[in-house]
């Protein structure tokens, strides 16, 4: 499991444009996450993580500020999330995580990415049933022993713990996610995270050949340069 992560990776950078599409995304989902849990990073710990993955990902700090700023406002846009699923070219399965300020428009635009791309686009829980919603935090250390014993005794759901190449790799319920940090953070200090996140996690995966190696790279592309969408999480192994 612990290579899944890795897995969907995508590279966000290479471009000007794309650079523009990742800082756009961190700071919606920064302004959303700060509205909604406070503008505090030390009493709102998803913002916390966010925060951190953004300054890895090298996104300006003016960026943050200002969807702090506009978070601590009160007003800006009233974005919702809206999660769409279904079956991409080969049979792979995909499910789209976005931030909207119009369904209608984002539902359209993620349709026409699996139309375009003879993809099927299915109903909530079509594919989600064969992804593990899980936490996931990596960082550095090489004692899973302890750190299974901290998050035994905070009472956390642990499904998974790896030990390599001088990383700890922790797997949780995404329901687990606060609980699980608070007690790592509790214990060890403050760690500086590699991986910090709540994701889908395929159950299986799937290679693909052909002309659907193609399909997959303009449906990817496509998703990946609308606005709204924040993660594309899919079971295709490169």
């Amino acid at each position: 499991m612990g290579r899944a992560y890795q897995n969907r990776k995508e590279s966000m950078a290479k471009t000007s444009d794309m650079k523009a599409k990742l800082y756009s995304r961190y700071g919606r989902e920064i302004y959303v996450t700060a509205k909604s849990g406070g503008i505090d990073p030390d009493g709102n710990l998803a913002l916390r993580g966010l925060m951190d993955r953004a300054k890895k990902e090298q996104v300006p700090g003016h960026v943050i500020d200002k969807a702090l700023d506009k978070a601590k406002g009160g007003g800006g846009e009233d974005y919702s999330p809206a999660r769409y699923e279904g079956y991409g070219p080969g049979s792979s399965m995909a499910i789209i995580e976005c931030l909207t300020d119009n369904p209608n428009r984002t539902f359209g635009d993620v349709r026409q990415a699996f139309t375009k791309t003879k993809s099927k686009i299915g109903t909530q829980g079509s594919v989600s049933h064969m992804f593990d919603h899980c936490a996931i935090f990596v960082f550095a250390g090489d004692d899973e022993e302890a750190v299974l014993e901290a998050l035994m005794e905070a009472d956390v759901d642990v499904t998974d713990i790896e030990n390599e190449d001088g990383k700890i790799s922790v797997f949780a319920p995404n329901t687990e996610y606060f609980k699980a940090k608070t007690a790592l953070i509790e214990c060890f200090g403050d760690i500086d995270f590699d991986v910090d996140e709540i994701q889908f996690i395929p159950q299986s995966y799937t290679t693909l050949s052909g002309d659907d190696v193609a399909l997959f790279e303009k449906f990817m592309t496509m998703l990946n340069d609308l606005d709204d969408v924040q993660q594309v999480y899919h079971n295709v192994e490169f």
